[in-house]
């Protein structure tokens, strides 16, 4: 029996690590044509920020409706 609570504490483990993971690394930050725009994906809820800002500091985003798409990468060859 304490074989089981210790695989079920690894596994209550692995998860919670797995949702920490996930919800601290919500944001990814892409990068715009000039240095005072980048782009802001929420990985939650898929959701596209563009976010400006003017000199240091905090940058103000906004929600952005996002058209096109992203170019499929190129297939190497085998």
């Amino acid at each position: 029996m304490p074989i089981y609570i210790g695989a079920a504490m690894i596994a209550v483990a692995i998860l919670l690590s797995t949702l920490i993971t996930g919800l601290t690394s919500r944001y990814v930050g892409l990068e715009g044509p000039t240095d005072e725009n980048m782009w802001l994906v929420d990985r939650l809820t898929g959701s596209v920020y563009r976010c400006q800002a003017e000199g240091r500091g905090r940058a103000s985003c906004e929600p952005d409706v996002a058209t096109g798409s992203v170019g499929e990468r190129p297939k190497a060859a085998h």
